[in-house]
């Protein structure tokens, strides 16, 4: 039955009226909401997401109030920011949904001071939030939570009957469920059964994630999202306005800035084979434990120093790959243990000059310019020219290489290493190494 044109506008009010209240009171969930399209859908009998849409059911959106409203479009906005929407693998489908379930549930609990009232639909009881062992879900991943699950002796375990009392009767996202977050393996605060029914409870309808198991863009997309809604959100922390932002989202955003590249295998073989101003035979045995071969020079304190990272920012340099560049770099810093010194640059068509750095304090407080095109030579320039006082032991050059390639000459003899963010460019000459943005 279609909807009247009246009806519509009020369902489509409650749902932006609904999302301008989590932006007031939630700020960091508000932000990324601005990110989806709400959709009402006939043929969605309660809510879903498909990573790109938020759908609701109209009879369902008359059975709820709005605080229940907010708290589902905060659940449904958390699967697609974790990524569980195209995470599941080879996972038992049903355990994974409510391992994610409890992930997502328990980070709002915690966003609204524990209140379970949050988290609690009058139709549906107190959704789950509690791991196995009765701990509270937001300290895990959701892929966490599934190894727990599966490893459990209760219903949903690897050691339970699944025909008799297994996962399709426990909790939110499944064909059968109970009320939140009661039965099964001690998840909820109710005492039932385990394994006991309740027919019809099912509020969250996961079937709609696999649409987007093959985009693989989606998650570089709210990788950037989350880190502006982050950063946006601290900002407000620091000038005491209004806006928290999650402990979830602290922790998200230091694995999404995690390296990919293993840079103490990358820059220690990169200094060995190049700089032989460092003696490598033989190593410097203060560092036996060390996990990387690291060379003596002349007896003093090993510091990997005079590198020069020079970061494209050109036109075809994207948001998330210049991120991803700095991020690559700190993770190099982190993993040297504060050893690695040097300077940063940027470049597109001209130079940003270098900034000095000996911390990551002082690394993170360098920010990006640039947006023009491409042209590697004008480095070799700028150190030929402005350099000559201490010339870099090395270059590191973060780019997708979409440029003209200078001569070897250009470089004086100094080592280059040509660090790509895809896997289409080769370089003439210098190293290669790749990275994943």
């Amino acid at each position: 039955m279609a909807l009247s044109e009246e009806k519509l506008k009020a369902y489509n009010k409650r749902l932006l009226l609904s999302r301008m209240r989590i932006l007031l009171n939630n700020g960091f969930y508000g932000l990324l909401l601005m990110h989806m399209i709400l959709a009402l859908d006939e043929e969605c009998d309660t809510a879903a997401t498909d990573g790109y849409r938020i759908y609701f059911g109209p009879k369902f959106l008359d059975e709820i109030s709005d605080s229940e409203l907010d708290f589902i479009m905060m659940h449904e906005i958390l699967h697609v920011v974790l990524q569980h929407c195209k995470r599941d693998g080879d996972r038992d489908q049903e355990v994974f949904n409510i391992a994610c379930d409890i992930v997502v549930n328990s980070n709002i609990l915690l966003s609204n001071n524990m209140r379970l009232s949050s988290i609690t639909l009058k139709k549906y009881g107190e959704s789950m939030h509690l791991t196995p062992n009765k701990d509270e879900g937001y300290k895990y991943t959701a892929e966490e939570v599934y190894e727990m699950i599966q490893a459990s002796p209760g219903p949903g375990g690897n050691k339970s009957d699944k025909n008799s009392n297994g996962m399709s009767t426990i909790g939110e996202g499944n064909s059968s469920k109970q009320k939140g977050n009661q039965g099964g393996f001690g998840l909820g605060r109710a005492e039932k059964t385990q394994g006991q029914r309740s027919e019809g409870s099912s509020w969250d309808d996961h079937t709609r994630w696999t649409i987007m198991e093959d985009d693989t863009t989606l998650r570089d997309v709210w990788v950037k999202r989350t880190i502006d809604a982050a950063e946006a959100i601290e900002i407000q922390e620091a000038s005491n306005t209004r806006g928290t932002l999650p402990l979830f989202a602290k922790r998200l955003l230091k694995e999404l800035k995690k390296p990919q590249t293993d840079w103490r295998t990358v820059l220690a073989d990169f200094i060995q084979e190049e700089i032989c101003d460092y003696s490598f035979s033989p190593p410097d045995r203060r560092f036996d434990d060390s996990p990387f071969f690291l060379p003596d020079f002349n007896g003093t304190e090993i510091v990997t120093s005079d590198i020069l990272f020079m970061v494209d920012t050109s036109g075809s340099m994207s948001d998330d790959m210049i991120t991803a560049a700095f991020s690559e770099i700190k993770g190099a810093i982190e993993q040297f243990d504060g050893k690695l010194r040097g300077w940063l640059g940027f470049f597109d068509a001209a130079i940003v000059e270098p900034v000095a750095f000996e911390t990551i304090e002082e690394f993170e407080v360098i920010h990006p310019l640039g947006g023009g095109g491409t042209d590697f030579q004008i480095i070799f320039e700028y150190v030929h020219y402005h350099m000559q006082e201490k010339l870099p032991a090395s270059i590191i050059i973060l780019t997708d290489g979409y440029a003209p390639f200078p001569d070897l000459s250009v470089t004086d003899d100094i080592p280059v290493l040509w660090l790509l963010n895809n896997e289409e460019v080769n370089p003439p000459w210098g190293k290669i190494a790749r990275i994943k943005v």
